[in-house]
């Protein structure tokens, strides 16, 4: 996994040999799962978790902080009840999502034209998020806290900002707003401690 860091930070696989080096186009978007502990349980409400704190720091650890640095959303999957499983009730249409996400991808590349190699939010770097990525007082003061309580570091400081200019693109707002700020910290939850 370690291999993928500077694949996912620069977009390309750099081959080096003796003579000479290589370079191929590699962006792509990293999707992966795990538990929290070796056992599958810690934080279940119905089995226990039968992992010892250092058993589980262990586990942990087979990640490192900087691979967690550059994925932009880390979430917790509960368990599925049986009742929501059985329900009958369906969440929002696929259709309906792959219209707002359409939309959002037609704002992003309405806003990188002219831009170099950037295509989408994901793409952008310091220079571009300083510019498309502004925020107010108030979001300033949730990252900040998010930074102080949790321990980010610059390139997760950086991820916050991406994933919220995204947020408000899929609602179809110009601003960023604390909300967006918000939910984007939240998607930081690898990021958070499992114990105290």
């Amino acid at each position: 996994l370690e291999v993928l860091r500077q694949p996912l930070e620069d977009g390309a696989v750099t081959i080096s040999r003796a003579v000479t080096s290589l370079s191929y186009p590699a962006q792509f978007m990293l999707t992966c799962a795990m538990n929290h502990c070796p056992c599958g349980f810690f934080g279940d409400p119905v089995n226990e978790c039968t992992c010892t704190p250092p058993k589980i720091q262990k586990y942990r650890s087979r990640i490192s902080g900087p691979l967690l640095d550059r994925i932009d959303i880390h979430l917790e999957v509960p368990r599925v009840k049986y009742k929501d499983l059985a329900s009958q009730e369906t969440g929002e249409r696929s259709e309906v999502i792959r219209k707002r996400v359409n939309r959002a991808r037609v704002i992003q590349q309405k806003r990188f034209q002219g831009q170099k190699g950037i295509f989408c939010n994901a793409h952008m770097e310091t220079k571009e998020i300083k510019e498309f990525c502004k925020i107010t007082t108030e979001s300033q003061d949730l990252i900040k806290l998010a930074i102080t309580q949790l321990g980010l570091s610059a390139r997760a400081y950086d991820r916050i900002l991406k994933v919220s200019r995204t947020i408000a693109d899929l609602e179809g707002k110009s601003d960023i707003e604390p909300a967006h700020v918000s939910e984007a910290i939240g998607y930081r939850s690898l990021d958070r401690t499992l114990w105290m």
